[in-house]
């Protein structure tokens, strides 16, 4: 059957009735003020970065000493630009939202010049990170024994690939750049199946086995060589609410993770004031709401199995 052209006559009605619901709902759109960071450009500068951080994995191949400096730079001076100005919109939009200022003011700060800086700070970290997501990657590798070779994490490890966007994004978040550290964070959790927030402090070679349904909380804090595997929660204990009624903000919601330590399959781990000391095991699907001294093994106790016939 054809369709009834007829019927798109009562799209105008519509269309009409949606921009209405623009001015009576207006918490859900973002009309008449300056453009925010842009989610596409964002996900092609994690990729450009990508190719950066490990020259030679990604889009472009047959890389070598003779012509890799002028392809990184042409990728720096490319990152720049784009870095530049989502940097600036960002920095408009806080600005904006702090004192209530439209778009069509004149603003006294020059948000180019801003995001500049920041593009330039930025970029400046990039050899330090190159070098501790190679912990990251060394420790994949020694954690794994089904793990053929560096090349297999780099190209196929889901957890690497959270933690080269969370190394990016918690760069981002300690020079406090508004929304885009979010961005990059939840763009990698919808890929990887890895809820880390770019707030959350991670030490040198660390390793998340498999990966699905880990999530790190943005207080939390985790020393050197940790190695977690796929389900595990490191979250909060519960929100702390003002005399409003208003969530308190700003304070240490999840555990720490000091060094060495080992969380199996599915634990979950609360609390801000929770401390899982140095070289500890935690078991699978442990939870655990109290701090434990190093050396400590926790476990919960092996259910029972009942077996029967099925025939």
């Amino acid at each position: 059957m054809a369709a009834d052209f007829r019927l798109k006559e009562q799209l105008n009605s519509l269309t009409d009735r949606i921009v209405d619901s623009y001015k009576d709902i207006g918490n859900i759109n973002h009309l008449g003020h300056c453009p925010l960071p842009s989610s596409a450009v964002i996900v092609d500068i994690l990729k450009d970065l990508k190719e950066i951080l490990y020259p030679g994995y990604r889009r472009r191949q047959n890389l070598h000493m003779g012509n890799v400096t002028y392809f990184v730079g042409d990728l720096i001076d490319g990152l720049h630009d784009k870095l530049t100005q989502q940097f600036a919109r960002a920095l408009r939009y806080e600005y904006d939202l702090k004192y209530g200022v439209d778009c069509d003011r004149r603003h006294l700060m020059d948000f180019e010049a801003r995001g500049q800086q920041a593009a330039i700070e930025f970029l400046e970290s990039l050899p330090a990170m190159r070098q501790i997501l190679a912990t990251d990657v060394a420790a994949a590798y020694e954690g794994d024994p089904a793990a053929s070779g560096l090349d297999e994490i780099i190209f196929c490890y889901p957890g690497l690939e959270a933690m080269t966007v969370h190394r990016i994004a918690n760069q981002l978040y300690r020079q406090k750049m508004p929304l885009i550290p979010r961005i990059m964070s939840e763009w990698s959790h919808s890929q990887t199946g890895i809820d880390i927030h770019p707030g959350a402090t991670i030490g040198p070679s660390f390793f998340i086995d498999h990966g699905t349904g880990v999530v790190i909380g943005e207080t939390c804090v985790i020393g050197t060589g940790v190695k977690i595997y796929q389900g595990v929660t490191l979250g909060a204990l519960s929100f702390q609410k003002d005399n409003d009624g208003n969530l308190v903000r700003g304070t240490k919601r999840h555990p720490t993770i000091e060094d060495g330590v080992v969380i199996y399959a599915n634990a979950t781990i609360l609390g801000g004031e929770t401390v899982i000391g140095t070289d500890s095991v935690i078991g699978a699907s442990v939870w655990m709401t109290k701090s434990v001294p190093p050396n400590t093994v926790v476990t919960i106790e092996t259910p029972s199995l009942r077996l029967r016939d099925a025939s």
